[in-house]
């Protein structure tokens, strides 16, 4: 593993690229940014060793695609065009299903892995790459299958190393399950500060009492609507679905509450507890 590619240098890239660099100190990292802002901010931050562009792909060993899905809809069929027969490339998009089918008769598929590690924070940009931000962290694999097997045993020795948890999923599936527990609770984030900001507006005191709670309630409001518009595009038919059950689940409190059934709400909550056992352990 000596020549690494990063394409797009921001928080999920970068904090590839810095776990990578400890793993493997002697390694070279490259970087590819559209924003040359990013690529000068991540050589002084030490993210990446040299800036790159696609016509140097051809001595990657490893290329990880880390940039808006829409982007990589366009960028992963040239990435596969330019590197050699034994690298290894996989992004790390928060859809799949379209990601996997618009490469699905590259001639070097073979090449590509299918991958979305569950980690991030809100913030953005090579100063947002943290260490140690996949250890422990869940990793969803794609068509596995579809990827050659010497090339599979590299990628996963090298999730492996940065302490990733691994999981199979088909991209059907994975889009389904990933709009109701992250694409909708990003929405709600956005959501919620915005209907604060509407009320701020009149009520200029209003933040003076927002406690911790809101603050991390509206934590993901602060992503980037640049990397979340195309999500929300590539997965809209469940984006949607899961909506129209939170919407309606909404409606149904609000009823109880002006049904002044307290005992019901008490009820809705409770039951609703349980979803501490079901993320008991996760970081």
């Amino acid at each position: 593993m000596n020549n690494i590619f990063i394409i797009g240098t921001g928080l999920i890239g970068g904090s590839f690229a810095l776990d990578i660099k400890a793993l493997h100190p002697d390694c070279k990292v490259f970087g590819i940014d559209t924003t040359e802002a990013h690529l000068d901010e991540a050589l002084e931050l030490g993210v990446i060793d040299e800036k790159a562009s696609l016509e140097d792909l051809s001595i990657a060993d490893v290329v990880i695609i880390a940039i808006p899905v829409d982007a990589t809809l366009k960028v992963l069929p040239q990435v596969l065009d330019y590197i050699s027969d034994d690298a290894i490339v996989f992004d790390a998009g928060s859809t799949k299903e379209n990601i996997c089918e618009v490469v699905k008769n590259h001639t070097k598929r073979r090449n590509y892995l299918a991958v979305h590690p569950i980690a991030g924070t809100e913030h953005s940009g090579p100063k947002a790459a943290i260490r140690g931000l996949y250890k422990n962290k869940t990793n969803i694999i794609c068509e596995v299958e579809e990827t050659a097997f010497k090339l599979q045993e590299k990628a996963l020795k090298l999730f492996a190393d940065l302490g990733m948890r691994i999981r199979y999923m088909n991209p059907k599936a994975h889009d389904k399950h990933i709009a109701y527990v992250s694409h909708l609770s990003h929405i709600s984030a956005f959501m919620l500060g915005k209907t604060v900001i509407d009320k701020e507006r009149n009520e200029r005191d209003i933040f003076d009492m927002a406690g911790s709670g809101f603050a991390s309630t509206v934590r993901l409001a602060k992503s980037s609507p640049a990397m979340w518009t195309p999500i929300f595009n590539h997965n809209k038919a469940n984006v949607i679905e899961a909506l129209d059950e939170y919407i309606e689940n909404l409606k149904h409190f609000k009823q109880l509450m002006e049904d002044e059934d307290f005992n019901a709400v008490f009820n809705e909550m409770e039951q609703t507890n349980y979803i501490k056992e079901i993320l008991k352990g996760i970081q």
